[in-house]
């Protein structure tokens, strides 16, 4: 086996630990809406999950780890990358918000505060704004 193939293996695995993980969240409510299905069918065509392990991860989402980011500026890409497919997939109004709201809780952002951190998120997203001014934005927001 070679160190790519090492390298290959160990990213497809954070990205179907990560695609459990919002799996995870969008079922804490008992159930997935047609919204959160088109969502996470998206994100699993971005984090190039195939369909076979898409329909294995929605059987048995459990049986993998929440592993969010240890390191902030990690959750804070994460965050960047799903409130900009939330905002260039144009999932429209209090849906939008709820959906990536339960993502950010499930990528570690406290309960608490998550309303004004997925609304600065999205705004800056709708701004235009690239990753490293996004990060700066949110580690300073309160300031």
């Amino acid at each position: 086996m070679s160190f790519s193939d090492l390298f290959d293996s160990g990213f497809k695995k954070r990205n179907e630990d990560h695609f459990a993980a919002i799996v995870r969240v969008a079922m804490a409510d008992g159930f997935i809406s047609s919204d959160e299905r088109a969502f996470l069918d998206r994100l699993a065509r971005n984090l190039d999950i195939s369909e076979a392990d898409y329909k294995i991860i929605l059987k048995d989402y459990k049986t993998h780890p929440i592993n969010p980011p240890h390191d902030y500026d990690r959750r804070l890409e994460r965050l960047f990358d799903l409130a900009r497919m939330v905002y260039v997939d144009h999932i429209k109004g209090d849906l939008e918000e709820l959906l990536l709201r339960k993502i950010a809780v499930g990528l570690g952002f406290h309960p608490e505060n998550v309303k004004y951190i997925v609304d600065k998120a999205l705004t800056l997203v709708a701004n235009g704004v690239d990753l490293d001014t996004f990060s700066d934005e949110m580690k300073n927001m309160n300031k």
